[in-house]
């Protein structure tokens, strides 16, 4: 086949690994005789920004009559300048030489995030070392460096976004047209610079942007425009999990200005067509989960039947393009199961599509990344995992599923065990009673160094109505098998569910506590809930007593919606101790404080035993 696709993750998505969804597409649509680029627009636009010759560019630029944001940073900017290399190396390759240097007290500017550091560490970081220390004061040096650029150059700066706050709940594309009129920024010129560079390199025939969150979407629209004023011949198209959420009913054809094209759910099939089309080997009308422009309108072009390429069918993803030595591994929390998804490089691979589950009413389980749930076997995993590992020389794997099969991960660890196939694993999982001592023991025996799941509301009532198909009793056992046999363990945390009372927000907040106390979970996040219009609760709100007040869909993106909850509490008066709390327990403190001191406003005490969670793994262990 004539002419060349270049696939593109745009800034800013990962900085310490791959983001996989360019990764797979190539490896798909290479076997299928198709040649393919990948660029990570994240990681090059990273590097280009963190050089001694940029840093003096972007302090020049800064204009001194203005009132300046973080002048400390400029008053040390030769320090900056003249160390950011160094640090940059050190973060893409750490060893003790260079971290010597960077631990002496002399070596790094004080900036307004080192000054407030602990002098001593230890507290922190105990017995892991030099290595971690010098990697945290590195982190925070890049980071005082992105706080002067936000302050004073590109308010959309930041390190795993850009301009996110113009692209969530955007209704309208009003606001983002009227940034994209705005001149481009020094940031946003070196990130034109690279892509030029890298068009004028393969001369492609299809540009396609895989754009999986919000923060990616105004890049991608600023490299688009970029491309049809310099290369008005390339046609354009984007994808990823952002379009499959928040595009399905776009009716607005003013993106079509900067894209020709954007496909729906998984873009093998769609991409595999585009190009044939942009080729002259098809029409438009065998396009599939397409939409397009057709006089002036918004057209949705999706012939039936599609080409379906089930999971077990598809390669491996091939990474061949991306170079895994220049990925920087931040260290800028302290807790140990935080710091997995900044630190460390990953391959990032699926082992089922979909979610076995699909019922949770808060998750978007009418769509096709939730409900087309598909898997394949333990032979064609191990197979990848050996095919990845002999291209990217990375053994660590992150599997990056809504939730893993217990079945399937038994079958896995049993294969990489036969094997001899030597991996560190993690991945996400629901706290399944299937995974009892025996199973969480033959996890670890194959590289399960990990896994995240979802406790959500920790109340028992609101567990049943968001149809988790777990209660506390059996989060407790699962999370301690998984200690017990040295997995970390990260629970996702909700509060502000239709109905939740204060009470129930307290009790939750004590079985996180106790969860803590008796070992059983390393870490947690919690999350406000926002009811989205794919949801079940969005779309029959009625169902769970609250009224959905908006925002207007005016044509563009449509996925979360503000609500109303009558019969619950005001979930926003917590949000604060909640993530004090958090935040102590973590780092193993405060789980004596009475719960009351975490907050300002009156709450009631805790309805539940001080002893329920150590009640239960009692229990487990008679």
């Amino acid at each position: 086949m004539p002419g060349k696709i270049l696939l593109i993750t745009p800034p800013f998505t990962q900085l310490n690994t791959p983001y996989p969804a360019t990764s797979y597409l190539k490896g798909f649509l290479e076997a299928k005789g198709i040649f393919v680029v990948q660029q990570d627009l994240s990681i090059e636009l990273f590097k280009k920004i963190y050089t001694s010759e940029s840093l003096k560019e972007i302090f020049n630029a800064v204009d001194l009559n203005d009132e300046m944001q973080f002048s400390e940073i400029y008053n040390f900017r030769n320090d900056y300048i003249s160390k950011v290399d160094i640090i940059i190396k050190f973060l893409q390759n750490p060893e003790s030489t260079a971290a010597y240097q960077i631990l002496n007290e002399n070596f790094l500017p004080k900036g307004h995030r080192i000054q407030n550091v602990d002098d001593d560490l230890s507290w922190a970081f105990g017995n892991l070392g030099i290595l971690d220390k010098a990697k945290h004061l590195a982190t925070l040096f890049v980071e005082e460096i992105g706080d002067f650029i936000q302050g004073n150059i590109d308010e959309y700066f930041a390190f795993t976004k850009y301009a996110e706050r113009i692209a969530s709940s955007a209704s309208s594309f009003d606001q983002l047209e009227d940034n994209l009129n705005y001149d481009p920024t020094l940031i946003e010129s070196y990130m034109f610079e690279l892509l030029d560079n890298e068009i004028k390199r393969n001369n492609p025939i299809l540009v396609g942007f895989s754009i999986p969150f919000p923060g990616n979407l105004y890049a991608a629209l600023k490299c688009a425009q970029q491309i049809r004023y310099a290369y008005p011949k390339i046609k354009i198209v984007f994808g990823g999990g952002y379009c499959n959420t928040e595009l399905r009913s776009l009716s607005d054809p003013r993106i079509f200005q900067y894209t020709h094209f954007i496909t729906l759910d998984d873009g093998e099939g769609p991409l595999l067509r585009l190009f044939e089309y942009v080729s002259d080997m098809i029409s438009d009308s065998l396009l599939e989960r397409t939409f397009l422009l057709k006089n002036g309108q918004v057209f949705y072009q999706n012939h039936i039947p599609n080409t379906i390429y089930h999971h077990s069918n598809l390669p491996a993803p091939d990474y061949s393009d991306l170079k895994h030595n220049e990925y920087i591994s931040f260290l800028d929390v302290l807790n140990p199961m935080h710091r997995m998804w900044s630190d460390g490089k990953w391959n990032k691979l699926t082992i089922s599509h979909g979610c076995y589950w699909k019922k949770c009413t808060f998750c978007d389980v009418g769509l096709d990344y939730i409900s087309g749930y598909q898997v394949t076997t333990a032979d064609d995993l191990v197979e990848k995992i050996q095919s990845i590992i002999d291209e990217t020389n990375i053994r660590g794997f992150h599997f990056v599923d809504e939730a893993a099969p217990p079945k399937i991960l038994s079958a896995l660890a049993k294969k990489l065990i036969e094997k001899n196939l030597h991996i560190s694993w993690w991945t996400n999982i629901r706290f399944e009673r299937t995974f009892d001592n025996e199973l969480c023991e033959l996890l670890a025996k194959s590289g399960c160094i990990a896994v995240t799941g979802g406790l959500e509301v920790a109340s028992d009532r609101l567990l049943k109505l968001i149809k988790k198909g777990v209660d506390i009793k059996q989060v407790s056992k699962v999370t301690d098998a998984f200690a017990q046999n040295g997995i970390m363990v990260h629970a996702y945390l909700m509060y502000g569910f239709p109905t939740q009372t204060t009470q129930e927000t307290v009790d939750a907040l004590e079985v996180v506590r106790q969860l803590f106390l008796n070992g059983c979970i390393h870490s947690a996040y919690w999350h406000k809930f926002t009811t989205t219009i794919h949801s079940p609760i969005g779309m029959n709100p009625d169902d769970f007593n609250i009224k959905i007040l908006g925002p207007k869909f005016e044509g563009f993106a449509q996925n979360d919606l503000w609500h109303e909850d009558p019969l619950g509490t005001n979930h926003d008066d917590f949000t604060e101790g909640l993530n004090e709390a958090l935040h102590s327990f973590l780092n193993g403190l405060g789980l004596d404080v009475p719960l009351q001191e975490w907050f300002d406003i009156e709450i009631p005490e805790t309805t539940l035993d001080p002893e329920l969670i150590a009640s239960y793994l009692d229990f487990v262990n008679e």
